[in-house]
């Protein structure tokens, strides 16, 4: 295969695809602009969405280029140990409908800050979830924006970095327009098309590539090992990239740990739950989506193999977009550059989708957590003012993501999005869990862990071989890290959720014993009462 042909397999083709998507997906956001007239309309869309429109929405927002492009290409270059992102990404379903999303739902307003601050001093909580909510959002920008960087380039031969960073400035420009707009519910309907695009597509592919192998998933899997003669039988077994050393089995573990407890961390998930009028239909949100997720990852064994076993593991690395472009070089050979150009427009639909939730998310917590409640102390006399700080700061947080994603451009997406989960388990999750289940858990602990979690995560991952110090690859003459030619890392680990996560839920127990305050029994019990009855909740989240 020549990959210069199939960058340029037809980019005019694939660009009017892609701007068909951008025009149907405005129309759809400025229809539903016409109704955001208020805080409610613009953070929760207006509690309109029933359980199954929020499932898939949720779904949507949940399979990130990092699902269909980072893990088909960690699937086809490492086999077994790539596939343990999709179930890392399942099973962190499961402790988010257990553990939180119908208490959460049943507390609080807009955001993760009004479950937090619940039974806490309201300014200094926060304050601090808002920073949190702030610092997951703009890792897992990061990855979405790098995703769209390694995209463009498969689709257009771009090989110029300047070329790729105005194509991920572009991206920004369009996420921060359909915020801007559209509000959570134009973003939802964004995500609600995006979901089904992306799963009738990868569902196609998965088809096809059955079809080549007579549906037989074992003839497949033998084809694979064939055209990976580097690594053999390997590809089929765990350890071929974290296996080698017992630090990078360490590595495997912190990983794992990182991706099942973040997803219950997500401020831009959480924020979900808030779209859908009952804590019934929360419940039903996570089922839909738990299906929905659950197929797609099933795809995703398929198209890893399958990239490994039509396309080829030196292809792929070989590519522009590196590991990213397994699934669009896949496509390529399955069905030219008609089905390349369809499937790089879902990618980019899944990229402007995810980042449009983000946004949203990050902006909603700094207008409503710090502008309203903090900066104002919860009295907003101009109506309109907090959703107009949100619109702004959605510019803001446009801006920030474009240069860091130009920053991480080439990275693997799958591994960045992994970065996020770690800093939303580390941050966020113990704190949440201990304001939910733990009675004498006061303000003193919530700040502990927070800030605490936020701080170690972020400097274990700055000090880390991720950010500087990789050796450089021959193949490409690339280092591995984000920053090429220094070295100035002393964690050994990727990802440190082995270290941050039992240290942020360390440092909650630690601020609370050792803090002379004493928690509100009274609004402990109220808490309790509503997040497992409901009681109450109605009143809440009403005006």
């Amino acid at each position: 295969m020549n990959l210069a042909q199939t960058v340029a397999g037809s980019p005019l083709l694939n660009i009017s695809i892609f701007a068909g998507f951008v025009v149907i997906t405005l129309v759809v956001v400025f229809r539903a602009s016409k109704n955001t007239k208020s805080a409610a309309d613009y953070y929760a869309a207006g509690r309109a969405f029933t359980g199954p429109q929020n499932g898939i929405a949720i779904a949507g927002d949940y399979l990130s280029a990092a699902s269909f492009l980072g893990i088909a290409g960690a699937i086809a270059l490492n086999g077994y140990d790539g596939f343990m992102y999709s179930i890392g990404f399942l099973v962190a379903w499961l402790v988010a409908l257990l553990l939180v999303a119908e208490l959460l739902r049943n507390t609080g307003k807009y955001t993760m800050a009004d479950v937090l601050s619940f039974r806490m001093r309201q300014r200094p909580v926060r304050t601090a979830a808002a920073i949190s909510t702030l610092a997951v959002s703009f890792f897992y920008l990061l990855a979405q924006m790098a995703g769209a960087g390694g995209l463009i380039a498969l689709l257009l031969g771009v090989t110029d970095s300047w070329a790729q960073a105005g194509v991920i400035a572009v991206v920004g420009v369009l996420m921060i327009v359909y915020v801007l707009i559209g509000g959570m519910k134009g973003t939802t309907w964004v995500q609600i098309i995006k979901a089904v695009l992306l799963i009738t597509g990868a569902a196609v592919m998965t088809l096809w590539v059955l079809a080549q192998y007579g549906v037989n998933l074992s003839s497949l899997l033998g084809a694979a090992v064939e055209n990976s003669p580097k690594v053999g039988e390997k590809l089929l077994n765990p350890g071929l990239q974290y296996g080698k050393t017992g630090l990078t089995q360490l590595d495997f573990l912190s990983l794992g740990l990182a991706l099942v407890l973040g997803t219950a961390g997500l401020p831009h998930i959480l924020m979900r739950f808030y779209t859908v009028p009952t804590a019934k239909e929360a419940r039903r949100s996570v089922v839909w989506a738990i299906w929905l997720i659950g197929i797609f990852y099933l795809f995703t064994l398929v198209l890893g193999y399958g990239a490994a076993a039509i396309v080829g593991p030196d292809a792929i690395k070989k590519a522009p977009g590196g590991a990213n472009s397994a699934a669009p070089l896949l496509a390529y050979e399955l069905g030219g550059t008609l089905l390349l150009g369809l499937i790089a427009a879902v990618a980019f639909a899944t990229i402007l989708a995810v980042v449009a939730g983000l946004t949203i998310t990050a902006a909603a917590s700094f207008a409503h957590d710090i502008y309203a409640n903090v900066i104002k102390k919860g009295v907003v006399e101009d109506k309109d003012a907090e959703v107009r700080v949100a619109r702004r700061t959605a510019v803001v947080i446009g801006v920030l993501s474009i240069l860091g994603g130009i920053l991480a451009n080439g990275q693997n997406i799958a591994f960045l999005v992994a970065l996020a989960f770690a800093v939303a388990a580390s941050a966020n999750l113990p704190t949440i869990l201990y304001s939910l289940f733990w009675k004498r858990f006061n303000t003193a602990g919530a700040l502990w862990s927070i800030y605490g979690g936020l701080t170690v995560t972020v400097v274990l991952i700055v000090f880390s071989p991720v950010v500087s110090g990789k050796p450089v690859d021959p193949a490409t003459g690339k280092s591995a890290s984000m920053l090429q030619g220094v070295d100035f890392h002393w964690f050994p680990l990727d990802n440190p959720g082995l270290v941050s996560i039992p240290l942020s839920f360390l440092l909650g127990y630690l601020g609370t014993v050792l803090s002379k305050e004493k928690a509100d029994a009274a609004k402990y019990a109220e808490m309790e009462v509503r997040a497992l009855t409901g009681a109450g909740a109605e009143k809440a989240i009403d005006h």
